[in-house]
Parts: structure tokens; C-alpha cells; sequence
């Protein structure tokens, strides 16, 4: 390679991948090399440009650990996390959505019509719904993979006054595939800004507000598992979320429940409010 230049040194790269055993991976780093040699080229990038984008990276590195991802967000606020969801959302099933920074392995399980709301503030209501497959037929035991924030904004990472398990579960539906748990309308939230993505984001003139929602990850033997956020469609910040989550389709509007013996069952007031969501799960091949 003593001949390589900034002409050939593109291939030369790509070259080196070749005895890769895995043609996905040759694929993908080829790809890669080219966009990013092409990104190089194309802004002129200067050698201290170069070393102001690895010293983001390694402070990302410092600040992420096992409750905090500043990678992820990282990839959220550019937009990549969205972009991904979008290109796998066209199999039929509901479309995906941001996994976030804030999720966690372990969540408790809860049983359908489970109260998640227990002594946390703010606005109870009732969440249900059912799990389906693309034709429309019950999905029985998918498990749902569920977190939110509290009414603070903030999730258990992030607030020293909230239990571990709080606001998040996992739970099996029943054989209709349906759901159902009490808890409190989560609020609006900035994404966090106290490390470099805070930073970027400051230097762009850009907010980051994101809109308030649910957090779900569904999953059923012989089915594509989901990652995907629930909207309230009345948000202020839902047609500028800073990680380009939203969804039309992922929009819900609360509705009054006057039911009184639903009241009574899961201990709400009367009347309630009630979010309705079905989600639909794309086979898996083979």
C-alpha cells in the first residue's frame, strides 16, 4: 500500500474487508467506508474537525453506562435511530419507534389489568388494548416490554426518588391477546442535555423536547418483535420531536370513560381517562 493516496486509499480500505467471512458484514463496512470517505471529502474535513468528532465520541463514551446510552441518543437526535425504524416498519406490522436511552433488562412482571400507577403523581388512566397479527387474529401470550417517564419528565434512572422498578413491567397477554394496566399520563420531557449531545444540539439552535409518550417493546414466538412509542396526539411537541419518533399512526387521544363498575375495578375516579391501542406483529420467516 506505499503507492496509496487520497485518490485510491478508498479502495484500498474496501479491499481490506474482502477475506470478511460474512458477505452482510462486507456489505456493510464497504458501504460505510465510502459514505464516510466520501463525507471526508466532500466537507474537506480538517485534521482538528477529525479530532473534535472523536473527542465527542470518547465524551460520550464517559458519560454512558448500564441506565444511560449517550450512543443511542446520539443516533436518535441525528435522525438514524428514525431511519432504521422506518425502513424495517414496512412488513405490515405496526410501525417502530424509538427505543431510547432509558431501556432496562428485568422489568417486573405484572398480570393483565395490573396497576402500574401505585402512589406516583399525576393524571391516572387506563391503557388497553390487544396484540394481533398482520391478518388481524390474537397474538395469546406476546409479551409486552413497557417504561415511561413519571409526570416529573424523568425515568427511574434519572430521578434518585423513584424505585428502580418504577413505571415499567413486563406482561403476558391473555389468549385474545389482550392487555390492560393502570398508570399516569406521562409528560413531555427534554432529552438529556448535560453531555456532548446537549451540546450539539445547543449549537444548532435545536430544542430537545420530546413529546410525551409510552415506551413498548412487543414480542411473540414466531413474530417479528417490536419497538415502538405511543403518542398523545394532543402533545405540544408532538410535531417536533427532537428524535423524530413520531408516528401518524402511533397517535392516540385519551378518552373519557364513564363505565362505574371499570371505575371501581381498577380504582380509578370517576370518570377516567382510557387509551385504546392495538398493535399488530409481522410473522417472522421461516
Amino acid at each position: 500500500m506505499r503507492d496509496v493516496d487520497s485518490n485510491t486509499i478508498t479502495a484500498a480500505v474496501v479491499r481490506s474487508f474482502d477475506g470478511a467471512a460474512d458477505p452482510r458484514l462486507r456489505e456493510i463496512i464497504a458501504s460505510l467506508v465510502r459514505h464516510l470517505h466520501g463525507f471526508a471529502r466532500e466537507t474537506r474535513l480538517t485534521p482538528e474537525e477529525w479530532q473534535a468528532g472523536l473527542d465527542f465520541l470518547h465524551r460520550a463514551a464517559r458519560i454512558s453506562n448500564e441506565s444511560r446510552s449517550e450512543f443511542v441518543l446520539t443516533s436518535d437526535i441525528l435522525g438514524l435511530s428514525s431511519l432504521v425504524d422506518l425502513i424495517a416498519s414496512g412488513k405490515g406490522g405496526t410501525e417502530r419507534s424509538a427505543l431510547g436511552p432509558f431501556h432496562a433488562e428485568g422489568s417486573p412482571l405484572l398480570e393483565v389489568g395490573g396497576d402500574l400507577k401505585r402512589d406516583n403523581a399525576g393524571e391516572p388512566m387506563l391503557v388497553s388494548g390487544r396484540v394481533l397479527d398482520t391478518a388481524g387474529r390474537p397474538v395469546p401470550r406476546a409479551q409486552l416490554d413497557f417504561w415511561q417517564a413519571a409526570v416529573n419528565g424523568k425515568y427511574w434512572q434519572q430521578d434518585p426518588e423513584q424505585n428502580p422498578d418504577n413505571l415499567r413491567f413486563r406482561m403476558l397477554t391473555r389468549d385474545d391477546g389482550a392487555y390492560s394496566f393502570t398508570t399516569v399520563r406521562p409528560a413531555p420531557y427534554t432529552v438529556p442535555y448535560d453531555g456532548p449531545v446537549g451540546e450539539l444540539l445547543r449549537a444548532a439552535g435545536r430544542h430537545a423536547w420530546r413529546p410525551a409518550h409510552f415506551h413498548f417493546i412487543v414480542s411473540a414466538e414466531g413474530h417479528h418483535a417490536l419497538t415502538t412509542e405511543v403518542f398523545f396526539a394532543d402533545d405540544p411537541y408532538i410535531d417536533g420531536d427532537a428524535v423524530f419518533g413520531v408516528r401518524e399512526s402511533l397517535l392516540v387521544q385519551p378518552q373519557q370513560n364513564h363505565d362505574g363498575e371499570l371505575a371501581r375495578r381498577h380504582g380509578l375516579p370517576l370518570p377516567f381517562e382510557q387509551v385504546i391501542f392495538d398493535f399488530r406483529l409481522a410473522p417472522a420467516p421461516g
